[in-house]
């Protein structure tokens, strides 16, 4: 008598018939039609409209966020809803973009002829170049696909990752053919960790003036405890008169100071015992980029930054502080 396969083994399949059927995809997909398509898409003046029937309008309106984070004009364009106004706002110099597996969907197709009517571009996203949307068009990006995951090769499975996928890449493309600058992204994106991680830079976070913890070379050790006990930032950063950055002494330089030293190290000199060329960041860099810095030896991570300019110390960003804004 046979048993029943466990859910596990299944799933197991899935994933491997999900993987064939996406390197399927990777390796039959035209890079070329893509960069041509990138290329156009860069060229455009006017506005992007999305547009699909079903899973596949879900996507459309996925790709439609993507550009609109990036801060180019696009908008979702509902099949029915264009059919009863809504094609009022496609105008000449616009592109209209098509997503459909099949590219025989009656919903897109009766759009057709309205949109030529407005002498728009019109570009099909299909798996099927033989369609009827795919004849009509003037730019056809060809997906190229084995099967749905769906065992009755009904339900949009696989359809539908290719081309969010494909959506994923003709948006970054653009992006980086437009050299959308890290600024103009975060501008676009001022809440949520997006914003926070793009928007809060080193200056919003950092000690200043007074609350730095400062020291000169030729300190004693018994001369800045007082420093680094009251300022309480887990170290004092050792300057020249300008301010010029010679040098960082931490919690962890005193430890360790103590142990090879003794009691002789309150008499040494702040110069013998400091970490010198420690990691820095500048003032205008991102909280963000502060906390990668910090975070990037994870043998030995650091809790403070100094924070330079010209190699002057202008201020003190603490970890702790990063975290607190909710960067992370």
């Amino acid at each position: 008598m046979k048993t029943a396969p466990s859910t596990q083994s299944q799933l197991q399949e899935f994933f491997e018939t999900q993987r064939s059927s996406l390197n399927y995809f990777f390796e039959h997909v035209n890079i070329n039609a893509a960069e041509e398509l990138v290329d156009f898409c860069n060229q455009v003046k006017g506005t992007f409209f999305f547009t699909g029937v079903g899973k596949s309008g879900f996507i459309a309106q996925k790709v439609t966020a993507s550009f609109v984070s990036m801060g180019i004009k696009a908008h979702f364009l509902s099949p029915i809803d264009a059919l009863h106004g809504d094609l009022g706002v496609v105008h000449k110099d616009d592109v209209v973009f098509f997503f459909s597996k099949s590219g025989e969907s009656e919903e897109i197709l009766n759009l057709i002829p309205f949109i030529r009517n407005r002498e728009v571009k019109i570009v099909a996203v299909v798996s099927n170049t033989q369609s009827r949307l795919a004849q009509a068009s003037d730019f056809v990006m060809y997906l190229p696909m084995d099967k749905e995951l769906c065992p009755h090769d009904m339900i949009p499975t696989t359809s539908t990752e290719i081309q969010l996928i494909f959506g994923d890449i003709l948006s970054i493309g653009l992006m980086k053919k437009k050299k959308l600058s890290l600024e103009q992204f975060a501008f676009n994106h001022p809440a949520g960790k997006i914003g926070r991680r793009l928007g809060i830079r080193v200056q919003d976070l950092m000690l200043k003036d007074q609350k730095i913890p400062l020291c000169s070379p030729e300190n004693l050790l018994t001369e800045i405890l007082q420093e680094l006990s009251i300022k309480r930032c887990g170290c004092v950063l050792v300057v020249d008169s300008d301010k010029h950055l010679k040098g960082i002494f931490t919690d962890g330089d005193l430890r360790r100071a103590l142990e090879k030293h003794g009691s002789e190290v309150f008499n040494l000199p702040i110069h013998r015992l400091q970490t010198i060329n420690p990691k820095v960041i500048h003032q205008k860099d991102l909280a963000w980029d502060a906390l990668k810095l910090m975070e990037s030896n994870q043998k030995h991570p650091v809790t403070v930054l100094p924070v330079v300019a010209d190699s002057r110390v202008v201020g003190l960003i603490k970890m702790h502080d990063i975290l607190q804004s909710g960067v992370q």
